[in-house]
């Protein structure tokens, strides 16, 4: 898997937390409340929304309140955000297999092919809003 758990889970809690504070982004949505819908473990979840607070894609408030929303509109938030902020920057970059040292001297069996998939793949998340998969989301239904 390209992506870690902890950046999948980052990218559905995102888009959800997005999907709610539409026309209110001033409102907290509880963390309990997002783990159960995402029916996703509320400790893992925790940490997770954690570094994406940390790296200013959410705020957080503590107390009876308290929870979390996305610190900007969704359509100032891509994925790329999210990957980097959990995942690191490498994830675009680093071999496939995992094996350390590949690159073009020593390639992977994989590493031609890879090479030249991780551009576009990339330029999608890149490209692509938190405001633009809240669209398709509720256009074609999707869960989440």
């Amino acid at each position: 898997m390209l992506l870690s758990q902890g950046c999948m889970y980052g990218i559905r809690a995102a888009l959800l937390v997005s999907l709610k504070n539409e026309g209110d982004r001033e409102s907290f949505i509880p963390i309990r409340q997002l783990a159960e819908e995402l029916e996703l473990s509320f400790h893992f979840l925790t940490k997770i929304l954690q570094i994406l607070t940390q790296a200013k894609i959410m705020e957080s408030y503590k107390g009876p309140n308290g929870g979390v929303k996305m610190a900007n509109p969704s359509n100032e938030v891509y994925l790329i955000d999210i990957v980097e902020a959990i995942d690191g920057r490498e994830v675009f970059s680093s071999c496939l297999l995992g094996l350390p040292g590949c690159g073009d001297e020593a390639p992977c069996p994989l590493h031609e092919v890879w090479k030249k998939s991780q551009g576009q793949l990339r330029s999608i998340f890149e490209e692509t809003s938190l405001a633009d998969l809240a669209k398709d989301t509720k256009k074609s239904m999707f869960r989440l």
